[in-house]
């Protein structure tokens, strides 16, 4: 069951279509996306890097950047610690270049995910002192590694922290308190103390105003030039983070996606072309979907060095060697990741805990590397909180995902007995569950009943609410319109691709497609007796089982073979088809009631 509702958010959009260029059915599109005025519709069309926030609004930038020139000018060697996802790899990358631009002595160091773990540990810190390190500069990590921090001044060894990651707090008297780690800088945009005007930036936009920081207080003319080469970067990482499209971060991608296509970056270019994407209009969906996962790859089933060692390429033979490999890799991830998947559902089904608030399955065989992707399918199919967990090197390690009812991390906080480390924002966390008990069963078993006792949902909280943006008839759907609607791009979390209703559409007949027979395509008629044709790439089965049930046994087997009346109500979305050279409208149904 789904709760549809129409998003009703005012404006004068006749006005605003006036002074931008823009149908009112656009204006209001843009209304729904939370912009309430002429400039945040101004800065939404047309916004530019010139628009983007000053680097020195993020608390401690100051400090951050006068630590890392005292140390870079006395030649002191410096070490960059990221993350082994792609926003830690890219975070990683840009720090580094940025660093060596300059002239610093800079290395990089990501921890192994089986071996490390997430962020700094013990180990990491034991190394930097064998190796002489003066200085550790972490991203995308480091907000909530007090200990390690604090052994690293043991040995003398400066830390500057750049992260995005919520700020650990404690509950004093019902208050929160926060608790920031012993470091020399901490530049967090989720710092309570931090002024920065918007704090949806993932940690390599972290890294990205760092450099920006860094560069001006150098005067390093050559600075704004890589700073433009390095945008496709935060782009990529920006996405692959699941950062709101929204402010800023859309400026980012938009002018990431740019550079990208004409990238000169060997090991990106060689990602583009084995991943048969090169010379196409590169969009958001690529980088989430088809060059982010790749990345993601090596740090799940590897170690992420490989993505740096793509990114640091230095020959076309390399980067397609080390690109080729990333993606041979990605595909046996998606064979894992569609297996432990069927494994998660059969152990909710089985556990019977379908109905569960908080849903919590073990899978000790599961790579634990692929927790946090399981996961986020499984939320995708009960629309509730979800954790994965494995067993892990340290012990029973894994990765949840939440719906916007359920902030994880905060929720995790109330119940932080239960680890031996964790971490994460709203929408996903990643954690070590502490020994509490002999076996691992009953460990499980102790965590998931704590949550659920804590979890404060209601049954609403797990109904999918399918926000509609305009209830309008498919007659009205126009090219023109779909021409006007790509000023809405990039789409992607916090600026989805638009979605319309058409109440009462009749369906007359259907057609099977593809390999697997798993999508359709329908001609269907308005009242006023207007066909168009409406495609499916849903679940298919499901479909078949609401028309039978609305409209009789034999309904959807029917649709197939004659010509029918069927009545559905429709959400659709509208994109354009290109086939043989030749453009058309094309319409696809996402819900049906």
């Amino acid at each position: 069951m789904e709760k549809w509702f129409v998003s009703a958010k005012r404006a004068d959009f006749a006005a605003w279509g006036r002074r931008f260029g823009i149908s009112p059915v656009v204006a209001r599109i843009i209304r729904n996306r939370d912009v309430e005025d002429e400039e945040g519709v101004e800065k939404y069309l047309n916004g530019s890097l010139e628009d983007c926030y000053d680097p020195w609004l993020l608390r401690d930038m100051d400090k951050a950047v006068e630590v890392i020139r005292r140390f870079m000018n006395e030649g002191a060697s410096i070490r960059v610690i990221g993350d082994y996802d792609v926003d830690g790899i890219c975070s990683s990358y840009l720090l580094s270049t940025g660093l060596e631009a300059l002239g610093g002595r800079v290395d990089i160091s990501i921890p192994h995910r089986i071996l490390d773990g997430y962020g700094l540990n013990d180990h990491l810190i034991e190394e930097a002192h064998k190796d002489g390190i003066r200085l550790i500069l972490t991203c995308d990590n480091g907000i909530a590694a007090a200990d390690q921090i604090r052994l690293a001044s043991e040995y003398g060894i400066a830390v500057v922290v750049t992260d995005h990651h919520e700020v650990p707090f404690s509950l004093e008297n019902g208050e929160r308190k926060e608790l920031l780690p012993p470091a020399d800088a901490i530049v967090d945009p989720k710092r309570a103390d931090c002024g920065y005007p918007f704090k949806g930036i993932c940690g390599c936009v972290v890294a990205y105003k760092l450099l920006q920081a860094l560069f001006e207080r150098e005067e390093y003319r050559a600075g704004s030039a890589l700073l433009e080469d390095l945008l496709q970067f935060v782009a990529l990482a920006t996405v692959c983070d699941v950062m709101e499209l929204k402010d800023e971060n859309r400026i980012f991608v938009k002018e990431g996606l740019k550079r990208m296509v004409h990238t000169r970056n060997l090991g990106m270019k060689a990602l583009l072309e084995v991943s048969g994407i090169e010379g196409t209009q590169i969009s958001a969906y690529h980088l989430g979907f088809v060059i982010g996962p790749c990345l993601n790859a090596t740090g799940r089933l590897d170690t992420a060095l490989r993505a740096l060692e793509l990114l640091k390429s230095r020959t076309r033979v390399e980067a397609m060697s080390a690109a080729t490999e990333l993606k041979e890799l990605n595909d046996s991830r998606k064979n894992l990741t569609n297996e432990g998947e069927k494994q998660a559902i059969r152990y909710l089904e089985e556990h019977h805990m379908e109905h569960d608030p908080v849903m919590v399955v073990y899978l000790p065989q599961v790579h634990e590397s692929l927790a946090g992707i399981i996961a986020g399918r499984i939320r995708e199919k009960y629309n509730h909180p979800v954790f994965i967990l494995t067993r892990g090197a340290e012990g029973i390690k894994g990765s949840g995902r939440s719906i916007d009812a359920y902030h994880m991390y905060e929720h995790m906080t109330l119940v932080k007995q239960c680890f031996s480390k964790f971490g994460g924002h709203k929408l996903a966390a990643g954690m070590t569950l502490a020994p509490l008990y002999e076996t691992a069963e009953e460990t499980v078993e102790h965590f998931r009943v704590l949550l659920n006792q804590t979890a404060r949902l209601t049954e609403e909280d797990f109904i999918p609410k399918v926000r509609i943006d305009v209830p309008m008839p498919i007659s009205y759907a126009t090219m023109e319109l779909v021409r006007d609607m790509e000023r809405l791009e990039p789409y992607g979390v916090g600026n989805p691709r638009p979605l319309f209703a058409h109440k009462d559409l009749c369906f007359v007949r259907g057609r099977l497609m593809g390999a697997k027979q798993n999508c359709a395509r329908y001609l269907v008629r308005t009242d006023q007796g207007l066909e168009r044709e409406l495609v499916f790439f849903g679940d298919l089965e499901k479909f078949h089982a609401f028309l039978d049930e609305k409209h009789g046994v034999g309904s959807a087997a029917g649709l197939y073979h004659a010509n029918c009346n069927l009545s559905v109500s429709v959400t659709y979305q509208l994109d354009v088809n290109v086939y043989r050279g030749e453009e058309n409208l094309q319409f696809i149904m996402k819900n049906y009631c």
